[in-house]
Order: structure tokens, then sequence, then C-alpha cells
């Protein structure tokens, strides 16, 4: 069942902010490497690797929704907020703050402590809040964005803020017992060599727990954009950056070196007073479009049409618009000789034909 959130108009969002200056990373069992916040120099970019989204662009729009004075009246997920049925809007940073507490529980599903931990692309620290000290030792979040890391969450946990890209981790091998992710990977130009990062860290039988956007999330609010600038202007741009599919995230995974995975999706319905607002909300989360072929400017005639596209498309009896968000949870161990592992081919005692008459067999008893 898809959850529906009834809300109210909130406030407005806009972003702004200066690229990160060089961090140093000190622990006891970790390396010390310098690197330009993780980050390549600007320009630089892997050999073969698609150059989608405009990763300094996405620094400032982070950097800008963190520096917000009140970044919690977007929290419209959060536990101890109103019951969905309130009809009080909260806005997308709660979305945030409910998948971290999703990952959260997956981590307590694990029936062991894990000294050392790391959060890559923590934002403002929403999943930490979400774990104990009796579960994590010591925790390392990374981010892009400087602001999110300095106006972090509080949390019971220690703490150590680095700022990094996610696709250039500055730890050394086999430094982390597990690596947990929130809703950042999908803005990564290098999705495979991101994985094989967070691999890279990971100690022998560590385990990976990580969400981000996928599918067909905002499809509502891409249809729009594209029918009415179609209509107005003769032709489309993207306006809503492009998903991974599900069906390739395990073979990404598999590639970097995981195993023993596990894949699922969940979709998260909420209702907003309007595509703008919609759009507001989104800015004030970090997540607005950083792709290198956007453009730079919708005309106000096709911005009303689009609104209006969306309303008679997809409005609720109420008169509200939904968003979908579709979010892809995974998990994943790095090898270790302990680990479980599949018998041999070949090295089955019993044909699947014998247990189907076995099967029978014990029906046939319990009918007498």
């Amino acid at each position: 069942m898809v959850p529906r959130l009834e809300m109210l108009r909130t406030g407005v969002v806009w972003h702004r902010w200066l690229r990160p200056r060089t961090a140093r990373v000190r622990a006891e069992n970790l390396g010390c490497r310098e690197v330009a916040s993780g980050v390549p120099p600007l320009g630089s970019k892997s050999l073969g690797v698609l150059n989608i989204f405009d990763r300094g662009l996405k620094r400032k729009q982070k950097n800008w929704a963190a520096q917000q004075p009140e970044p919690t009246r977007f929290d419209y997920l959060r536990e101890e907020v109103r019951p969905r049925d309130s009809g009080e809007w909260r806005g997308p940073l709660g979305l945030q703050a409910q998948v971290g507490s999703q990952i959260a529980d997956r981590v307590y599903d694990i029936a062991r402590d894990f000294p050392l931990a790391l959060d890559v692309g923590c934002g403002r620290g929403y999943l930490a809040q979400y774990l104990n000290k009796e579960t994590v030792g010591k925790f390392f979040q990374t981010d892009i964005a400087e602001n999110a890391l300095k106006n972090s969450l509080e949390t019971e946990i220690p703490t150590v803020s680095v700022l990094a890209d996610e696709e250039f981790l500055p730890f050394q091998e086999n430094t982390f017992d597990l690596v947990v992710s929130s809703l950042s990977l999908h803005w990564v130009n290098d999705l495979p060599r991101a994985l094989e990062q967070i691999h890279y860290v990971l100690k022998p039988d560590g385990v990976f727990v990580g969400a981000m956007f996928g599918g067909d999330t905002l499809y509502e609010l891409r249809c729009s954009l594209q029918l009415a600038e179609t209509e107005r202007e003769g032709g489309f741009s993207p306006h809503i950056s492009p998903f991974t599919a599900v069906s390739d995230l395990g073979h990404l995974l598999g590639r970097a070196g995981f195993n023993t995975l596990t894949v699922d999706t969940d979709e998260i319905q909420v209702n907003y007073p309007g595509m703008f607002e919609l759009m507001e909300d989104l800015q004030g989360m970090g997540e607005s479009n950083c792709s290198w072929n956007r453009k730079a400017l919708l005309h106000r005639d096709t911005m009303l049409a689009a609104a209006a596209v969306y309303r008679e498309m997809y409005r609720n009896l109420d008169g509200s618009v939904p968003a979908t968000y579709q979010i892809y949870h995974m998990i994943g161990w790095k090898y270790h000789d302990s680990q479980a592992r599949p018998a041999e081919r070949g090295s089955a005692t019993v044909s699947f034909g014998e247990l189907g008459k076995l099967n029978l067999m014990l029906q046939g008893k319990k009918s007498q």
C-alpha cells in the first residue's frame, strides 16, 4: 500500500554557495590522505564515464539547503510529527529522515555491532539520529556540502565529519565494518565507481546498507513539464534528472564485488497543493535538477501551462496533486571465508522431482 499524506502550504526556498576547501582525514586506524573535498579538480573526469551531472552545482544546491534557518519545517515524514491524516504538510527533508529510519531498521536487523561505520552522502545526518551507540561505536559522516556537515543533527554516537565526494572516498582499504548511504547516490556520475569505493573501504564481512531514488520518481512532474514545453515552445529539454532502473542495480552491486545481495523497492506518494509547491520543496531539499543539458530558463507561460497540465492529469478529489518517490533499498556484503556459500554444482543428493514426490506422500498421510 502506498502511503499518502495531506498537506498545506509552507515556505519557499532557493539555492546559493561556494566550492569546498581541501579536507584532511585522521583517525587511529585510518590512513591520512589529502583530497580536494574528496573530489578531482573541476573539469576532470574518469575515462569512459558519462558526465551527466554538474557536481559543482549539486554542491551549491545542497549547501544552500543546509543553510536555511528552519530546515525542520520540511520534516513531514518524521516519526515525531503529526499523523498522516492530520492535514499538515511537511517538506521533503522529512523524506530523507523517513528513509534514514528505514535504513536504520535494516541495520538493526543484522545481529552484530559495528565498531566503525561510515555514512556516504550524509546530508545533515538524518540517518545517525536513528542509530545508537550500542550498535555503532564511531560514525564517520561524509558529504560534498560543508554547510550540511556544519549543521548536522545531534546524535549520541561519536561522529567525525569529512568533506568528501561519493566517488572519491578518502579512506584506506578494509577500514569500516558498516557503510550506509541515504538518498545521495542518484546524483553521482559514475555509480559503478562509487559502489566500488564503498566496497573498497569495507572490511571483509562488512555490509553496505543504502537507499537511492530511482525508476519512476517524479514521473508526474516530468510528464507535465514535457507536455507543456512541447505545446508552448515546440520541443522539450530534460527537467527531471535520469534515474537508475532497479533491474540494473543488482548487476552494479555484483560488479562492484558485493555478494549476498538484497534489492527491494519502496514507493512513497506525497500530495501537494500544486506543482510550484513541489518544486519549491525540491529546492529546499537540495534535489533540484543539475544535469549539464538542463534548460537554464523556462518561460512563465510554460510553467503556468505545466502546472495546469499537472493538476488536470493527476489531481486528487480534494484538489491536491500527488508526487511519487520511488526508492531502491539495497544490502550487499563484502566477501569473507566465514560467510555461507552455495554448494558446488552437481553436489545435490536429492532431485526436485523426488522432493515433489515427498510432498505428495506427506499430503497423503495428513488426509488419512
